[in-house]
């Protein structure tokens, strides 16, 4: 398994992958099939916790980084995932540099953050708190979702609050923050995503992108610009896809 948090401080290239069906079982084959780290995301999706903790065990057995992207900057909420087992968090529709300080808090024990102890499966049920309490402050992960465009005009604040380790764009948001949803090749996005990238750069921050469809194409693209911490695809495009073009030559 790669340490995530160091690619991110060095900004090297690391690739990973959405899921969004609660079943172990879509968690094993997409970590078996080498991504560096995999998402389970409980924003869009049916995913509850108990079946989170299941696939975050999954992934990590199989030697990928377990994320999950929470339903909101809420710190009950990232405090449970957290709990269960989660190596970081990406977090959602962080605009400001409040919102930014608020989801590093509730990763980190204090004097880092505000995050409440528990003892779950995260610190061996009761036997690793020592243990666990080390490796969250060396090693847990904190990504910033950026996915509105008043992220954008305030992306040096946010990536400048301790804590943030790197931040990942949203394009379906992001564009349709601009009043284009899914529109990525108008203008005022592709203007939004060069400022992105040239704060990023400034202040050697990796930056992140969802290539939504599974393009190898497209993600190579965005790693030819800089992109270091990219998602291509989620599992039920992988699965549809693959169906439908399987069909479509069968028919």
């Amino acid at each position: 398994m790669i340490d995530l948090k160091d690619r991110l401080l060095r900004d090297e290239f690391s690739l990973g992958s959405w899921i969004t069906l609660g079943h172990t079982s879509i968690a094993e084959i997409m970590a078996k099939s080498g991504f560096d780290w995999l998402t389970i995301d409980m924003e869009h999706s049916v995913i509850e916790l108990n079946q989170a903790q299941e696939m975050i065990r999954t992934i990590e057995m199989n030697g990928s980084v377990p994320l999950v992207r929470v339903g909101d900057n809420d710190p009950y909420l990232i405090k449970r995932v957290m709990d269960a087992g989660s190596h970081g968090v990406i977090v959602p529709m962080v605009n400001s540099r409040q919102d930014a300080e608020r989801a590093v808090g509730a990763v980190q024990y204090p004097p880092k953050g505000f995050r409440g102890v528990g003892l779950a499966r995260a610190q061996q049920y009761g036997f690793g708190f020592e243990e666990y309490k080390s490796w969250l402050a060396d090693n847990s992960v904190a990504i910033v979702q950026i996915e509105h465009i008043k992220a954008i005009e305030r992306l040096e604040e946010i990536l400048s609050t301790p804590g943030v380790d790197g931040s990942i764009i949203g394009p379906y948001d992001l564009s349709g923050s601009l009043g284009y949803p899914g529109e990525f090749n108008r203008p005022e996005v592709l203007d939004a995503l060069q400022q992105y990238e040239k704060v990023s750069k400034r202040l050697k921050k990796a930056m992140g992108f969802h290539v939504v469809q599974p393009d190898p194409e497209l993600t190579n693209s965005y790693k030819d610009k800089g992109y270091t911490f990219i998602a291509v695809g989620l599992d039920t495009l992988y699965l549809g896809g693959k169906c439908r073009e399987t069909i479509a030559k069968s028919r």
